[in-house]
């Protein structure tokens, strides 16, 4: 036991930037503002980073049993380049191109929607982390998340954060030329046929715009588990099946809408980290 309360304060203090220290954002000219937000949906707690209590700097937290109905108002800070690729609280490697924050109770993980009190400026964030810890500040945020609220330049905002309780999957029937499919987002699956082509859709899917294939599977089971792997990395997503008339009959899985040159920029930075390579030329969905 003692072993591993250690274990987690040495994953607080390596992987949480909310101590003092020089940081930055990542080498070149990286625009976050395509990076798309969390998808909230039901996980179970993670194994580690959430003990009855711990220690940091002679305080003790309490990590909340229940996050339903928290809200807190307070400072945010962000933790950037020198703390990317590391392990956080809860065991899982800081992305600072992922829309993630840390927290000194909630639950690992959660969902919560931080809005900026200065612009209005709203996102939503996974917490995977622990902090932060200097004095004063509520919430620790990616990278990408604090671009996205237009605070990197004074490196702290007032916020609010209210936990997203994420939604039951739908139990609802599907039409017969759908796929039944569970979604974690509020808004029910819909089917939208053009040129004789089924699309599964996630919430981006009707969306106009650079739609980026990453690959083709036989197997519908096969297709869904690199869609949630996607998802899980940031990447909204959507899957085409095949219609009566392809002879090929292959699910197609492809992330976008991307915003031009630099979303694309993007989603290949973070398809990188997960070890795919996609080859081909973004589909523009804009033109007839």
């Amino acid at each position: 036991m003692r072993t591993g309360l250690l274990l987690l304060c040495l994953l607080m203090l390596q992987g949480c930037g909310t101590l003092e220290r020089a940081d930055g954002p990542p080498p070149g000219h990286v625009d976050a503002s395509n990076v798309p937000d969390a998808v909230p949906r039901a996980e179970p707690r993670s194994r580690s980073g959430n003990p009855d209590s711990y220690v940091v700097f002679g305080q003790r937290y309490y990590p909340l049993q229940d996050r339903r109905g928290f809200v807190e108002k307070g400072v945010a800070s962000w933790y950037g380049r020198k703390f990317h690729g590391k392990l956080t609280s809860s065991g899982e490697p800081y992305h600072m191109l992922k829309m993630t924050a840390a927290h000194k109770t909630l639950p690992l993980p959660s969902y919560v929607r931080v809005t900026n009190l200065k612009n209005g400026r709203s996102i939503v964030v996974r917490v995977n982390d622990r902090g932060p810890f200097a004095h004063g500040r509520i919430i620790d945020l990616s990278y990408a998340a604090a671009s996205k609220l237009d605070m990197l330049k004074h490196g702290t905002a007032p916020v609010e954060i209210r936990v997203i309780d994420p939604s039951p999957p739908a139990t609802a029937a599907a039409p017969t030329s759908t796929v039944s499919r569970s979604q974690p987002l509020p808004a029910p699956s819909t089917e939208i046929t053009a040129a004789s082509t089924t699309i599964l859709t996630s919430e981006a899917a009707t969306e106009p715009g650079l739609w980026l294939q990453i690959g083709a599977y036989s197997s519908q089971a096969n297709a869904d588990k690199m869609e949630h792997r996607l998802r899980d990395a940031g990447l909204r997503t959507r899957i085409i099946a095949p219609s009566s008339n392809d002879t090929d009959a292959l699910f197609r899985v492809q992330v976008g809408p991307l915003n031009g040159d630099s979303g694309i920029l993007t989603a290949r930075a973070i398809l990188k980290e997960l070890g795919l390579h996609p080859t081909g030329r973004p589909v523009d969905d804009t033109r007839p």
